[in-house]
This record gives structure tokens, C-alpha cells and sequence, in this order.
């Protein structure tokens, strides 16, 4: 059996923890879960990571680069329209294939809150700046038009929304997005 290194095993926590903090959150994910899902001991998770909010941080900061380097390649050569739908069906493909990066992003968002009411406020910093990467990942593309950057946004978080609660594609609440943003035929059922 070859032995992975450092760094390969701090790549399989982050893929471990994205896993458990989207389907548990951050207050209802342990880190024992995490070091089990990933094969190493909760002692040696720890020699990677100083504790468990610098693993859900990770996680966090590739669920972003990853929606970052999805609308990045989706809109390559394009702008205007043309990136703006290559984008939306880009993402729609993503989180429709892989629900669990949605799930975490819905989790960042509600540990983000989280920590802001218990007076944290460094780490819902570092989970904006990543969103103001992402923000700005969009806003070239679109034009620089904070009109079109903002609907695009909105109309991502509507669709977060609706398949985080489920709603068939088939239901009338996705008539009003644009048809590259519709998950009509893509939901795993």
C-alpha cells in the first residue's frame, strides 16, 4: 500500500469534511466523524489542522474555488449573455451532479451566522472574502454591470434555495428563472 503524504491527506480531510459538514453542519459534524470517513486518527487530523474550524474553513474555501473555477471555465471567451447563461448551466450542472457542494455552501452560509451572533466576526470575514472572489469571478464576465452581477447572484441563491428544499423541477416556482438556470431533466431523483 503506497502512503500518501501531508499534503494528499490534507486533501482527502477536506473531500471527508465536506461530506459530513454538508449533511451535519458545523456544530452537528465531529471531528471524529471526519478522522473516520478519512481512515486516520482524530490525533493526526489535528497534526493537519489546528482544529476543527480551520477544517470546515478549508472546506469552505474549496467549496468557493471550486463554484470559482466552475464559472471561470463556463465562461471563458464569453461575456455578456452568453456568459451569464454558460455560467448558469454550468452551475445548475454542478450542483445538480454534486449535492453536496450545495448543501456545504448552504452550511457555510448558516455557520457564518452562526458565529456572527456569537460575536465571531473573523470567520464570516473569510468566508465573504471568498464570495467577493466569487462575486467578482461573475462581475467581469457579465460586463462589470452590478445590475446583471447582482440578478445572476440572486437568482443563484433562488435556485440553492428551491433544491435545497426540494422543489421538483417540474414545480412552478422555477417558471421565473432563466432556462439556463432551470434544473428541468438534471436532478438526480
Amino acid at each position: 500500500m503506497v502512503r500518501m503524504s501531508a499534503e494528499e491527506r490534507r486533501e482527502s480531510v477536506i473531500r471527508a469534511a465536506t461530506s459530513e459538514f454538508a449533511r451535519g453542519g458545523y456544530h452537528g459534524t465531529s471531528t471524529e466523524a471526519i478522522a473516520k470517513r478519512v481512515g486516520v486518527s482524530q490525533p493526526y487530523l489535528f497534526r493537519l489542522f489546528p482544529g476543527k474550524r480551520a477544517i470546515f474553513l478549508a472546506a469552505a474555501e474549496r467549496c468557493v474555488e471550486d463554484t470559482i473555477r466552475t464559472f471561470r471555465e463556463a465562461s471563458e471567451g464569453l461575456e455578456g449573455e452568453e456568459a451569464l447563461h454558460a455560467m448558469a448551466n454550468a452551475y445548475t450542472e454542478v450542483i445538480a451532479e454534486q449535492p453536496e457542494r450545495l448543501m456545504m455552501q448552504m452550511q457555510v452560509y448558516v455557520a457564518v451566522a452562526a458565529a456572527e451572533a456569537e460575536g465571531d466576526h473573523e470567520f464570516g470575514e473569510a468566508v465573504r472574502a471568498g464570495w467577493m472572489r466569487l462575486w467578482d469571478t461573475v462581475h467581469l464576465p457579465l460586463g462589470a454591470d452590478v445590475a446583471e452581477t447582482t440578478t445572476f447572484m440572486a437568482y443563484g441563491m433562488l435556485v440553492n434555495c428551491l433544491v435545497a428544499m426540494g422543489f421538483p423541477p417540474s414545480h412552478r416556482v422555477w417558471e421565473g428563472l432563466y432556462p439556463s438556470a432551470r434544473f428541468e431533466g438534471r436532478l438526480r431523483k
